[in-house]
């Protein structure tokens, strides 16, 4: 097996360990050798990636959002000329934020308060960038397929839809939060607001 595969498998083992873990116990309670006993990867294997729980944790956040953005690649790439499937995908990733139960607002929440380590205020950096980046890439191809009017803001508007975004899945993890603005609003806002121009 060459080292490429082997690295695959290996970050794809922690991964499936670790969202499981964050299902089961929370992100708080889970400890390292929580991770190598549900993966059955021995701790060397593991720490040659990762220095601690909190990059795994970066890396269930990231797997998300690449998920997101190959989904909306490949409705692009099968000709789709319209606004509709693409859109349907991101709209789909963020009605799944809306629930309360999703791993990746737990995980989100749990690094926002774990910010004062450096390298967790890195990687939360480069995830909102890259949230961003996406943000603005969906809107760009839109506009060169003629279904996003030129006039929209690509940068502008791929921060707003960030910024809202991480709004919904903060609330989504408040208990008892009352949610008069559901993940479809948002949806259909965005649609709207991209449509329209």
């Amino acid at each position: 097996m060459k080292q490429e595969e082997r690295r695959q498998q290996t970050t794809q083992r922690l991964l499936e360990a670790t969202k499981f873990l964050i299902a089961e116990k929370g992100c708080q309670a889970i400890t390292m050798q929580d991770i190598v006993s549900r993966s059955g990867l021995s701790k060397g294997a593991i720490f040659h990636y990762v220095k601690n729980k909190n990059e795994i944790f970066v890396w269930v956040l990231q797997e998300r959002l690449e998920e997101t953005n190959a989904s909306f690649m490949n409705e692009v790439e099968q000709g789709r000329r319209t606004f509709d499937e693409p859109m349907r995908r991101i709209g789909d990733s963020i009605v799944a934020y809306d629930n309360p139960q999703d791993i990746t607002n737990k995980v989100l929440v749990y690094l926002l308060g774990k910010e004062d380590d450096p390298t967790v205020a890195e990687a939360l950096r480069q995830y909102y960038e890259r949230s961003v980046q996406l943000s603005k890439t969906w809107i760009e191809t839109g506009q060169r397929y003629g279904v996003i009017p030129a006039t929209v803001d690509a940068d502008k508007t791929g921060d707003l839809f960030t910024l809202m975004t991480l709004g919904l899945r903060i609330r989504s993890s408040i208990p008892r939060a009352q949610a008069i603005y559901r993940a479809e609003d948002l949806t259909a806002f965005i649609r709207d607001m991209l449509t329209r121009g």
